[in-house]
């Protein structure tokens, strides 16, 4: 057995009894730079759900893929949602109300309903995202929009700085709230190769894991 596949059953083994809080967890492939192939490899291997970061490798790689939902998690701008929309089962990276307003949108003018992940920022100025203390009025928000349906929260822990732990358990507490007031509310996205176990233990149910299958990127 080959590197991927060999990382991909080990993952899913090592998820296989859930989060801290007993929940299934969810495996996303993150592919950037990562060829058809690789992809199908990983596919094949069990991962149920694959996700691009940059919008022109979605069009290049999509009709290659096939087997898993296909997600979007990098910096989107609003100009490029058309490419998304209808293809994309979930975009992860919806961190403005303008970029959730366009979403809204075409999905309305497509006839169909586009799920999304709000993107919290937990302090990186670099990142996007809404802030944390904005986080429930942006809920409240995007979920009046037609065409969006708000199916939980993502976001990525600083890569330095510590704190990791306790900013978890922040978002943990936000997607509880909000999953109380919404039963369409079922994932918090969280936890990249170097950090997921941290990120599950404190209650993530979606892991987003990159080098981690496919190895050190050229």
């Amino acid at each position: 057995m080959d590197t991927i596949e060999q990382n991909v059953k080990e993952l899913l083994r090592e998820i296989s009894g859930g989060n801290g809080f007993g929940e299934p967890v969810v495996l996303v492939a993150a592919t950037k730079t990562r060829t058809p192939e690789e992809i199908c490899r990983a596919v094949r291997a069990g991962v149920p759900a694959v996700a691009e970061n940059k919008v022109q490798e979605f069009r290049d790689k999509f009709a290659a893929v096939h087997g898993a939902e296909r997600h979007f998690i990098g910096n989107l701008q609003t100009n490029k949602v058309k490419y998304l929309i209808g293809k994309c089962d979930l975009i992860q990276s919806v961190g403005s109300l303008r970029l959730a307003e366009e979403i809204s949108r075409l999905a309305v003018r497509g006839g169909l309903v586009q799920d999304v992940l709000l993107e919290i920022n937990l302090g990186e100025e670099s990142k996007g995202g809404f802030p944390f203390a904005e986080a429930e009025a942006a809920y409240a928000s995007v979920s009046r929009l037609e065409g969006v349906k708000i199916r939980g929260l993502m976001a990525m822990l600083p890569a330095e700085g510590g704190g990791g732990a306790a900013l978890c358990t922040k978002m943990r507490r936000l997607f509880e709230t909000l999953r109380e007031r919404d039963g369409a509310v079922r994932i918090l996205s969280m936890g990249m190769s170097g950090d997921w176990r941290l990120c599950l233990e404190h209650g993530s149910n979606m892991i987003r894991i990159g080098t981690g299958i496919f190895g050190a990127r050229n």
